[in-house]
């Protein structure tokens, strides 16, 4: 959904296990059908705003088949908290449908430059209560 550059290994599963695993705020799931993962999705507070946020993640080859707006129509009957926010590169117009078909509502908008220099527009969405 964010626009951030991927991790290194070890980097990856550090934040993974401390912000991710090891966060008793957050709630994380695996996304999958049968025997096979697609992603994830989950859920935690933001320290710095208090606002609760969203996330998930769907491998590439998965993409366009509807998984990301099942999952999280689904996660979203587990996971009660409103309002419930969720931020979006603007680039990223798959997820923008996901979101807008689940019922969040853009919010606001946040320009910023990424660690590799990029320029980046970050989009606010809100699920209202």
């Amino acid at each position: 959904m964010a626009a951030f550059p991927s991790r290194e290994r070890e980097a990856f599963f550090a934040h993974w296990n401390n912000n991710i695993l090891g966060n008793p705020a957050a709630v994380s799931r695996a996304i999958f059908a049968g025997n096979q993962v697609f992603g994830n999705i989950g859920a935690w507070t933001d320290g710095a705003s208090g606002e609760r946020l969203i996330s998930y993640w769907i491998g590439r080859e998965f993409w366009g088949r509807g998984i990301a707006s099942a999952a999280l129509a689904e996660f979203l009957r587990f996971e009660s908290a409103r309002p419930l926010g969720a931020k979006v590169a603007q680039h990223n117009r798959g997820s923008i449908r996901v979101l807008e078909k689940a019922g969040f509502v853009r919010v606001g908008e946040e320009e910023f430059a990424a660690p590799d220099g990029d320029h980046v527009v970050e989009l606010s969405y809100r699920l209202p209560a």
